[in-house]
């Protein structure tokens, strides 16, 4: 079983419209309204595939309790621990004249000390999950070593976590030591203390992490030039194929997802990155907040696994 972990979730919502204008009332598209955050949209990936998976997050005011019932609609388990500030929101625009995409990304109220160890306390409760990730930003006042401290109960209970986050929550976790770690280019040059990385010195800069002990695993995430894998057994270079864009929400989250759920059916790390890199391209496909469809990321996958 996995086990997702949010301590920042949201309600994602999106619209479009023709242009944005400034200073003009502009009338969008019927909004969608998805519950989000990082290891929530992972659970919804992670259903779409069929795989056996639980939410565990924070929820707090009226805006969890709508996240609640979207969950409930979906039929996603999942465990909300009562948090005293008002769950944020996320709201994305697609400018349908020119495909951008506008992103506005709330912080959400500040985090509570004792809302924080009623999750650990839930998490200590939970049967073993095989895997736990933990993905997505911290409220506003969390301490940097949240997940560092998760790690720590990760490694007490035997599972194996899966941290997809940034900055020196990450940098904490992966010195407290994971089990895998999904990091963009910018997020490996600040695990590496480089301002810039071309493609080729990739290879070095992940393999300088994974020499730390920190991770048994790094999956770095390189955009339209795909993904590199890279464990003690030697690295791959998984090529990301070409689609037509429409939103790049939850992309990320559903690559993690992809990740997961291949290595919980036993298949290897390469093989389990290319299927990941197949469904966050696969989530790029569906506009707003929606991720991906299971028949678009397995048909992906067969063409990366035949270019790998």
């Amino acid at each position: 079983m996995i086990l997702t972990v949010t301590f920042n979730p949201a309600i994602d919502k999106s619209t479009s419209i023709d242009r944005l204008v400034p200073d003009k009332k502009l009338r969008g598209d019927r909004l969608v309204s998805e519950p989000g955050g990082g290891g929530i949209n992972v659970s919804k990936a992670l259903q779409e595939l069929g795989a056996p998976a639980k939410a565990l997050f924070l929820s707090g005011g009226v805006n969890g309790a709508v996240l609640e019932r979207l969950l409930n609609e979906r039929g996603l388990p999942f465990e909300a621990v009562p948090a005293k500030g008002e769950t944020r929101e996320s709201f994305t625009v697609l400018e349908r004249g020119t495909n951008a995409q506008y992103r506005f990304v709330l912080p959400g109220d500040p985090y509570d000390e004792a809302d924080g160890a009623a999750l650990f306390r839930a998490l200590e409760a939970a049967p073993r999950p095989e895997f736990v990730v933990a993905s997505g930003s911290l409220p506003p006042g969390a301490p940097d070593d949240l997940y560092a401290q998760l790690a720590a109960h990760c490694r007490r209970i035997g599972a194996r976590l899966v941290v997809d986050t940034s900055g020196v929550p990450l940098q904490r976790a992966v010195d407290t030591g994971v089990f895998l770690i999904k990091p963009n280019l910018s997020e490996l040059c600040a695990l590496t203390g480089r301002t810039h990385l071309e493609l080729h010195e990739v290879d070095d800069a992940a393999r300088e992490v994974l020499g730390r002990g920190g991770c048994s695993a790094l999956i770095v995430s390189m955009g339209p030039s795909g993904a590199l894998a890279v464990t003690s057994e030697g690295e791959w270079r998984i090529p990301a194929p070409v689609v037509r864009k429409q939103s790049t929400v939850g992309a990320g989250d559903s690559m993690i997802a992809g990740i997961c759920h291949a290595l919980l059916q036993g298949r290897p790390l390469p093989d389990a990155a290319r299927f990941g890199v197949a469904c966050g391209t696969a989530a790029t496909m569906n506009p707003g907040s929606q991720l991906f469809k299971k028949e678009d990321a397995e048909r992906l996958y067969e063409w990366i696994r035949t270019h790998s």
